[in-house]
């Protein structure tokens, strides 16, 4: 008696393999597939240039010191007056990435997807870094840009091939991709919205003025590795004692994105979504 062998369920169906690049792409379509996103991303972009485009057309030799030194880091610095409350919008659009995964349950479906984890947390953070750095930087340059058209005729105009000008540039684009990985990592660490903006505004506004309040050889320390003056020192021209160098500033930037992913990535592969 022959038998026919019945092939089995199991082996019919096509085998799907996790892989990084999968998973940047998934990331990627989740970022502009929600309208709020690229919306608030270009707004962020549309301010940092309007603003510091106003900036520089208000700027007068008088409300620049008068008869004083110029101002300090002249157009750059005009140019980047409106980096603070772009930060503030980038960091909580990094957030609102992360953590809105959490408030509407979709966290589920990512990480049954991808039950490795990790490599979410990763694809997330690089690609809304890298989107955001690009953009913001060219919010930067705009807002240089047209702040020249006002400003060529004053004693603090600059070009964009004066020294240390496109390190300025570029130095608020990486400060504020960092802001935003850093808001996503904070979104994924504490799983609110609330509290990750909380966190990144309170760290970013309102623990600078405090640690002013502590003693002058504490505060001289610990001022200038603080989110926010790490990126002024990325965007200065002109360093002062009280800043840190380009370099140092982009590793404590670094430093405070990696300590937060890190503990954000022990507590999304040790509990439950």
């Amino acid at each position: 008696m022959s038998t026919t062998a019945v092939p089995s369920r199991e082996s019919s169906r096509p085998a799907y393999k996790v892989t990084a690049l999968g998973v940047l792409r998934s990331e990627w379509s989740k970022f502009w597939s929600v309208r709020s996103s690229w919306i608030t991303l270009g707004l962020s972009a549309t301010v940092l240039a309007v603003i510091g485009a106003l900036a520089s057309a208000a700027y007068s030799p008088d409300s620049g010191g008068g008869t004083g030194p110029p101002l300090a880091d002249g157009a750059v610095g005009l140019a980047l007056t409106g980096t603070t409350f772009a930060a503030l919008a980038v960091g909580v659009l990094g957030v609102l990435f992360s953590a809105g995964e959490y408030s509407t349950g979709m966290i589920r479906s990512t990480l049954a997807a991808v039950p490795k984890r990790l490599p979410v947390l990763w694809s997330k953070s690089l690609v809304y870094g890298v989107i955001a750095t690009v953009v913001t930087a060219a919010g930067s340059l705009a807002a240089f840009q047209l702040g020249g058209l006002t400003l060529k005729d004053t004693d603090i105009a600059l070009s964009l091939g004066d020294e240390g000008v496109p390190r300025a540039l570029a130095g608020a684009g990486i400060y504020l991709g960092l802001v935003g990985m850093w808001g996503v990592a904070l979104g994924v660490l504490l799983r609110s919205t609330v509290g990750g903006i909380a966190a990144l505004a309170g760290t970013l506004s309102i623990v600078p003025g405090l640690a002013s309040l502590l003693p002058d050889s504490v505060a001289d320390v610990v001022t200038p590795l603080l989110p926010s003056k790490a990126g002024e020192a990325l965007t200065a021209l002109e360093h002062s004692g009280s800043l840190l160098s380009p370099g140092a500033g982009l590793a404590a930037l670094v430093g405070w994105v990696v300590v937060t992913l890190a503990v954000a990535c022990l507590r999304l592969t040790r509990t439950d979504a």
